[in-house]
């Protein structure tokens, strides 16, 4: 669980930290340009580790449903190198689902306008700057992603279907919440990450979903990154002392 959290970790840092430097840099600047190779590196880099993030939440939950589902046989299951096979099956997914996505985009013309209306290259706002035509790109885009994602989302949702039918197994209902409480802050990682996405992703076009997009892109790609943390961490005791401690305070100078 712990190699899976650190390479979460690893991932949320990475992926806002590929779109953050150059948007603050926009922030200041009158001229916000970036090179052709600018745009190319910075999308590949995105996805690689947008898409590490969405494969390891995968792995994760079927982690949580290894240890509430089968925790005698825990330790078998999901051993170093099962965990060494994840994490590797993860990555060589995640690259090989980047060099798609960018084989795909930037090997299109591009000879028209050149402004994108977004503040990072991202999938939609690239695909509307090609001056030729992109539907088998989109096709062969849309096929893998959605390949690879409807696994993902279907591993996530069917160790969740059978970790929630073996808690309520459970004969006691005081040891239900402590049992949940084990996976409470992955399934909330979880719903932040899909949600957000898919809201992105699947809405129909109309004139005010290039502002939508936007508004949700900050949100996934910088602030989903800065919550994952702490939704873990406050599973910690201490953690939560201090939140509580911090909250109390606050309360009593208000008053």
């Amino acid at each position: 669980m712990y190699l899976f959290l650190s390479n979460l970790s690893v991932s949320d840092c990475c992926y806002s930290s590929v779109i953050a430097p150059k948007m603050l840099a926009d922030f200041v600047s009158s001229k916000k340009m970036i090179s052709f190779i600018g745009c190319a590196t910075q999308s590949y880099f995105f996805t690689v580790f947008a898409t590490i993030e969405g494969y390891m939440l995968a792995a994760m939950a079927y982690d949580r449903y290894a240890a509430i589902c089968h925790p005698l046989l825990y330790p078998l299951i999901i051993n170093s190198d099962v965990c060494i096979l994840l994490v590797t099956i993860v990555y060589l997914g995640a690259f090989f689902t980047a060099a798609v996505y960018i084989g795909c985009i930037f090997n299109t013309s591009f000879c028209g306008p050149n402004i994108i209306d977004h503040f990072y290259c991202d999938l939609m706002p690239l695909m509307n700057l090609s001056c030729s035509d992109t539907f088998v790109r989109r096709t062969v885009i849309f096929s893998v992603v959605f390949s690879f994602g409807l696994t993902c989302f279907v591993v996530t949702l069917a160790s969740y279907v059978y970790i929630i039918a073996t808690i309520m197994k459970i004969g006691t209902a005081v040891c239900r919440p402590k049992v949940f409480s084990t996976c409470g802050s992955h399934l909330a990682v979880v719903c932040l990450f899909y949600g957000t996405t898919l809201f992105t992703y699947l809405q129909l076009p109309s004139s005010d979903s290039v502002m939508q997009n936007k508004v949700v892109s900050v949100f996934y790609t910088l602030v989903n990154p800065m919550l994952n943390p702490l939704i873990y961490s406050l599973r910690n005791e201490q953690v939560k002392g201090a939140v509580l401690k911090c909250l109390y305070a606050k309360r009593n100078v208000i008053v």
